[in-house]
């Protein structure tokens, strides 16, 4: 611990953004890091607890928080860098868009503000990309074995390396035009601008991991050519099916998917090609974003910069309260009330109210319908019902769903494999390893629609499975 009274000492900086006039004009990154001064003094916040909770209890992929805290207190950054890559592929990704768990189970959290421990990650893994400290890592011995990753999302960017450093020949195969999965095409630029990814991309290269982007496996290359070239397989393509509002008029082409709005607008900043598709714009549009998640919150941030005229996101969960409620007490991540900055950008947010009827003309919405909800909790779980006397209209021109992601997309690939499935229809694995045997999978195809550091956390987990088993068929041939 660096100073045994900082936390005593030194108050909470929150990280800067952007001013709103200036940040919603483009579409580049919003943060203003603190400085190397500042920093030194948010890691001195840190007690070093005996048992630290902000690592075990919150961080998915077990970061050493408090040693990295002490290095960069002690102006040690390049030992706090090398202590960051061992457990965490990725902090340049995680540094930027992670909800942060592990700052909800700091011990400070208890009564006070929590060590900014996600920004202190931020600044390390920048720092060594600055310093040259961040370098491939090839693997000293070949293991002979060739190896697919289908998906290159988080989960399989995490799987990708990790085999790939254990001495593997990996190949990443990509549906779309680029590598980086959600993270280049969900996560909007403001959030993650894209050459954050393509420089890490470059450092997997040199370390031996090849790309094949537009390819989708069951459809331009068989499972019988997998199985021919390949020792073994990681899935990692995500929960790619979208939960759709079953509703009356929900056929309107100007209802769309946030993946597929999110997507678009991605492709747009990075100057690729829409296929032939119209760019789906906000501008000069009244939005209604059904869902209030973060998902939802990216569509806000894009429609305000798009110049929507008016920006409406509707929730059908009740509004969280402002304090942490008894039901999720420390260190469990707290259901709380917060605002993300797009948010703060501007629109009008909606709790407890439930989607009923589009109204339109030809192929176009033009109405809303809705109502407000109350939650009854009964013998069988929380149930919904109408309040009644509470329907409403909301003129719209774009309604977009980010009502969130049911499972891995069956049709294809799983269906060819015969894979088990959970009764969510996740694909079912026992220590990543499906009901085919060198077939293996990860992340939100695995767990279900989750956060960035869990899917990382997964793909590590999965490509250990998996040098295990390749291993053990080496000995065996």
């Amino acid at each position: 611990m660096g100073e045994p009274r900082g936390f005593l000492k030194y108050a909470r900086s929150e990280v800067g953004h952007r001013p709103v006039a200036e940040r919603v004009t483009d579409f580049r990154e919003i943060d203003l890091p603190l400085t190397p001064d500042a920093m030194r003094d948010q890691a001195a916040r840190c007690m070093n607890c005996g048992i630290p909770f902000c690592q075990g209890a919150g961080c998915p992929v077990v970061n050493c928080i408090p040693d990295f805290n002490d290095l960069v207190y002690r102006g040690r950054w390049k030992d706090a860098c090398s202590l960051l890559h061992r457990t965490n592929n990725f902090p340049e990704i995680t540094g930027r868009v992670c909800p942060a768990p592990c700052e909800n189970a700091c011990t400070l959290n208890v009564n006070d503000n929590p060590v900014m421990i996600k920004h202190i990650e931020y600044q390390i893994v920048e720092r060594g990309f600055e310093e040259g400290w961040i370098v491939p890592q090839p693997p000293k011995v070949r293991m002979g074995k060739r190896v697919a990753v289908i998906g290159s999302g988080p989960a399989g960017l995490a799987a990708a390396q990790n085999l790939a450093r254990a001495g593997h020949d990996v190949m990443v195969i990509e549906k779309d035009e680029r590598p980086g999965g959600l993270l280049r095409y969900g996560i909007p630029d403001f959030k993650l601008e894209k050459g954050v990814i393509d420089r890490r991309l470059d450092q997997m290269r040199a370390e031996g991991v090849q790309f094949q982007c537009g390819v989708a496996v069951g459809e331009d290359i068989s499972i019988r050519y997998l199985r021919k070239r390949f020792d073994g397989v990681c899935l990692a393509m995500g929960a790619g099916q979208p939960r759709d509002l079953n509703v009356p008029g929900r056929g309107f082409d100007n209802i769309v998917y946030a993946m597929e709005y999110l997507t678009a607008q991605n492709k747009l900043c990075a100057g690729e090609p829409l296929e032939g598709a119209t760019p789906i714009s906000a501008k000069d549009k009244v939005v209604v974003v059904i869902g209030g998640g973060d998902t939802g919150s990216d569509c806000v941030g894009t429609a305000r910069r798009q110049g929507a005229r008016k920006i409406y996101q509707l929730e059908i969960l009740p509004k969280p309260p402002e304090q942490r409620p008894p039901d999720t007490p420390w260190p469990n991540w707290p259901r709380i009330m917060r605002t993300s900055s797009s948010q703060e950008e501007g629109c009008e947010r909606r709790w407890s109210v439930m989607t009923k009827r589009f109204i339109g003309t030809d192929i176009l919405v033009s109405q809303l319908l809705g109502c407000q909800v109350e939650w009854i909790q009964g013998p069988q779980g929380w149930k919904v019902k109408e309040v009644p006397g509470t329907e409403f209209t909301l003129p719209v021109d774009l309604v977009l769903l980010a009502t969130g992601f049911v499972h891995v997309t069956h049709a294809g690939l799983v269906q060819n494999l015969g894979l088990q499935l959970d009764e969510r229809g996740n694909v079912l694995v026992n220590h990543h390893q499906t009901s085919e045997p060198w077939v293996f999978a990860a992340g939100d195809a695995v767990r279900g629609a989750s956060l960035v550091v869990h899917a990382i956390r997964s793909g590590q987990d999965a490509a250990a499975a998996m040098d295990r088993w390749l291993r053990q068929e080496h000995r065996g041939q």
